[in-house]
């Protein structure tokens, strides 16, 4: 049972209770004593779990599609989508720092239960959208490497609770370091397939610049908001808030001050990082496929068998594969996490890790495996991108949310945004709402 603020000038309508993810809060060291790279180097590794859900399998098959559909000209959108997620991620680590709340326990101590209720609904079905798109990107990876049939590969992703589980058991920053040399593999099999692929780099940069197309064709709108809904996703709201949580920065305003602009570089940097990845995915897509007229590579399956004839070499389609797999391993990962932020900050329902993995594993496999079993790799490739448009519709529940308490000076404090910044993220914020709203029209005018 929550219990009121007894002091209302804190802005909170409830006391913070329990630190989120309080079995590794404040278990890495920053050094406050040492030099200023080694502090800022304690505060790497958040920021790249936040970038694996924005290079997800999901995110995969919405870049393809829209890569061999219509070539270079949705850059545009992934570059936008990745300053979007810049300003939004930074807020949550100024959130996190400055109230001591990850995103769920805010909206918690900030709303009364028939709001918060609802928001915590909003964000189940973002997580289990998520993991969908990552059980169906995981299986297809191991069924292109190892040729393990979908149907099994589906129930093989229910293993991985495992792998999460000796990694937290090792310390948090072990998490971080698979995380990251997973990202490592990642960037060098996409390097090499980009070099072979050989795109024409003048359309690329071309690319980069927005065209009134993508508002005014419904099937590229489609295909952009999906990729807007795989590259700022609403788990990674929570995640980011609660993960930074896990650094011992000091409890003053300065020491606060420090930690918030060490985390917005992590945050920055890892980002952008992901847009290089994203990127490549959509290039390989227009050079491999758009390029020699495959205009309608929607499935990873097709992608993966396509890249051998059109590119000469066989090592192409492997190094697709590996990659495919490495991201759906991460991202399992990130998204267990982000459950147990979600669960515990709005319900203060506190499982252990295996059964709350478990649980969001399960609800994950059956509808996956039904479309798998029923409609084979066109169903799964159909399912993964409608999960991406489920997961831009539900952006807006945790980014509306978030812009205003990182603008309440009663919730922040100091540390409250500057009012340029949530100018610009409210900006974002009816962006995002105003483009699902035309989707929505676009989908029920058909």
């Amino acid at each position: 049972m929550d219990v009121l603020n007894p002091n209302p000038k804190s802005g909170w309508r409830h006391e913070r209770g329990e630190a989120s993810l309080s079995d590794v809060y404040r278990t890495v060291g920053t050094g406050r004593h040492s030099s200023a790279w080694r502090r800022a180097a304690a505060f790497a590794g958040p920021g790249y779990m936040v970038a694996v859900g924005y290079m997800d399998p999901g995110n995969w098959a919405t870049s393809l599609a829209g890569g061999s559909k219509f070539g270079y000209a949705l850059l545009t959108v992934a570059l936008l989508s990745n300053l979007m997620a810049i300003v939004l991620q930074s807020l949550c680590a100024r959130l996190a720092i400055a109230s001591g709340r990850d995103l769920a326990q805010a909206c918690r101590d900030a709303f009364p239960k028939y709001v918060s209720l609802p928001l915590w609904a909003f964000a189940e079905i973002a997580i289990i959208a998520t993991d969908i798109a990552e059980v169906i990107g995981t299986a297809i990876g191991l069924n292109l490497l190892m040729g393990i049939p979908l149907e099994l590969g589906v129930l093989i992703t229910a293993l991985d609770v495992f792998v999460i589980l000796f990694l937290q058991k090792l310390g948090f920053r072990w998490v971080e370091a698979f995380i990251i040399a997973l990202l490592g593999v990642i960037a060098v099999c996409f390097g090499v397939q980009i070099l072979l692929a050989d795109p024409q780099w003048g359309a690329v940069l071309t690319g980069f610049f927005p065209t009134t197309e993508i508002v005014t064709n419904p099937e590229m709108l489609y295909l952009a908001l999906g990729i807007l809904g795989a590259t700022v996703m609403p788990h990674n709201l929570y995640l980011h808030s609660g993960i930074v949580q896990t650094r011992a920065y000091g409890h003053t305003i300065p020491e606060k001050r420090e930690a918030l602009t060490f985390a917005t570089i992590d945050s920055t940097v890892a980002l952008c990082f992901a847009l290089l990845i994203n990127a490549s995915i959509l290039i390989l897509a227009a050079a491999a496929f758009n390029a020699h007229g495959k205009t309608d590579v929607v499935e990873l399956g097709d992608a993966y068998s396509l890249l051998s004839p059109l590119l000469g070499l066989a090592i192409a389609p492997t190094l697709f594969g590996i990659a495919l797999l490495c991201c759906g391993l991460n991202s399992t990962v990130t998204a267990t996490l982000a459950g147990q932020i979600v669960m515990e900050g709005f319900l203060k329902i506190r499982l252990k890790p295996w059964v709350r993995r478990l649980i969001t594993r399960a609800i994950a496999i059956v509808p996956a495996a039904i479309v798998t079993i029923w409609y084979g790799d066109k169903g799964t490739a159909e399912l993964l991108i409608l999960t991406q448009v489920v997961l831009s519709l539900q952006l807006s529940f945790a980014v509306f949310p978030l812009v205003m308490f990182t603008a309440n000076k009663a919730k922040m404090g100091e540390l409250v945004a500057p009012r340029w910044l949530s100018g610009v993220a409210y900006l974002i914020a009816v962006v995002i709402a105003g483009l699902n709203v035309k989707l929505l029209l676009d989908f029920v005018t058909g």
